[in-house]
């Protein structure tokens, strides 16, 4: 069987899972499950071997840092890392990847797959997706069906039609949106129904004739897109007037329920879109009483809930089935039943322009992270960790000094024209408008605290003067 090519789309936002998941540090950069990210997690699931070719991810330029850091932790070098310089859904996603793939060969097996999904049994996954490639073989556009659980309303159906020559396989009848529970409840005892997984086995050319046929100015849009790309160190940045001409459209809407060609390899591998907190607790392990657990957490008399505690100890009381989710900065206490409901909350926090709905307290960034501890009035303190072999930009601010204490390992220190070689329990005071650059030359992570002072303390008081991850190029 030819290698199968794994595209991995990891441009969502994970809202439904706020305030673990926000926009600078979604779902799938979590370890929601296992010690491992979600992301991690699916490319795993089809690391470079004998079946499957290195993969190529489709992501945002906000977390490419955090993306390519996470696969070099489990020694997973992608064929590239293509940016989406705006966010236009699954099916232009999808056609720059089949577009690169298709350039060398137009018979290349495309396996798409979501960044964010949990598949508990990892063999009977490979046997779908063998079973997929044999009918992708043969120029299906093949979909994977999962064999529903139960009425669940919060996933889209598909319609099994005539049987093929592949076991377990069908042709797609009709895909069917989110059903209300009268219908969910009806399509379960039909028995001809499986729940859309989002995930697709084809040939990358395939999919671009389908796509010059019924989406053909979202394929010139691509390809305009992929014509004048452009190398930013490890990552391939989409031309943005191109991408952006690109309609708008999932995979979906725009090929699968209108192409005469779709398939679907029913399957049961233990599948979950881990798409709200409810979802995550009947994936997750549970005690006696059915209850699932993160963190620092004590239950007493509760029952059927989710509770996680991120950086304090959480305790709950005489509950059941309810979600409770701490975080630094934000907690979540809600009904079970309201779990996808969240993202409603998340739109009322972003149409007050809180900031807990993009970022956690701790950011990260190329070369490690920084934490806010406290602020005040004309001061700000913050825990930064430099990886090691990590710089930050050369820079300065207008508005703002700093003081940097050292509390582990080394730091080199650039101020103005002096280079400091600073150990444990050492300082140095950076005056407002000086050019300086914090470096970790040595081989454990390096430690500060920072403390801030002056008339305006933003990040974007920030003038960077060079910088190795190319950030002062925009």
């Amino acid at each position: 069987m030819a290698l199968l090519h794994p595209i991995i789309l990891s441009g969502g936002s994970g809202t439904r899972l706020w305030p673990t998941s926000r926009t600078g540090y979604p779902k799938q950069l979590l370890p929601l499950l296992t010690d491992r990210s979600m992301l991690q997690e699916t490319a795993a699931r089809v690391a470079p071997g004998a079946r499957f070719a290195a993969p190529l991810i489709i992501a945002n330029n906000e977390h490419r840092f955090i993306i390519a850091e996470q696969l070099r932790l489990i020694d997973v070098d992608p064929a590239a890392i293509v940016l989406e310089p705006v966010a236009r859904n699954t099916a232009p996603a999808i056609a720059a990847a089949a577009l690169m793939l298709a350039a060398d060969d137009p018979d290349a097996l495309m396996l798409v797959l979501p960044s964010d999904h949990a598949v508990r049994d990892v063999a009977a996954f490979h046997d779908a997706v063998d079973r997929a490639a044999t009918l992708a073989e043969t120029d299906h556009l093949v979909t994977f069906g999962i064999r529903p659980e139960g009425p669940e309303t919060g996933y889209g159906y598909i319609r099994q039609g005539a049987s093929l020559d592949v076991d377990g396989a069908y042709a797609v009848q009709a895909f069917v949106e989110k059903p209300d529970q009268a219908r969910a409840e009806a399509f379960l005892a039909d028995g001809g129904y499986s729940w859309n997984s989002g995930m697709f086995v084809f040939r990358a050319g395939g999919y671009l004739s389908e796509l010059a046929r019924l989406q053909p100015d979202m394929l010139a849009a691509c390809e305009a897109a992929v014509a004048q790309a452009e190398r930013d160190l490890v990552f391939l940045r989409l031309d943005e007037a191109g991408f952006a001409a690109a309609p708008s459209v999932s995979i979906d809407y725009a090929v699968m329920e209108k192409t005469d060609r779709a398939a679907v390899v029913a399957c049961d591998i233990g599948w979950s879109d881990v798409g709200s907190w409810q979802a995550l607790w009947q994936v997750a392990d549970k005690d006696d009483a059915g209850n699932a657990t993160h963190g620092d957490t004590v239950l007493h008399e509760v029952a059927n809930s989710y509770v996680r505690a991120d950086s304090r100890l959480v305790t709950v009381l005489g509950l059941s089935d309810v979600v409770v989710v701490e975080s630094a900065d934000a907690v979540l206490v809600a009904s079970a039943a309201a779990s996808q409901s969240v993202r409603d909350v998340v739109e009322k926090l972003k149409s007050k322009d809180r900031k807990e709905v993009g970022e956690h307290t701790r950011v990260y960034r190329p070369w490690g992270y920084y934490e806010g501890i406290d602020a005040g009035e004309r001061f700000q303190v913050k825990r930064i960790a430099v990886k090691p072999g990590g710089r930050l930009s050369l820079q300065k601010h207008h508005h703002r000094a700093e003081h940097w204490i050292v509390v582990k390992g080394t730091a080199e220190v650039v101020r103005g024209d002096d280079t400091l070689m600073l150990e444990e329990n050492q300082s140095v005071y950076i005056p407002l408008g000086t050019a300086h650059r914090l470096s970790n030359p040595g081989r454990i992570e390096l430690e500060l605290i920072e403390v801030q002072s002056g008339s305006y303390l933003g990040e974007d008081d920030i003038v960077r003067l060079d910088d190795v991850y190319g950030r002062d190029k925009g």
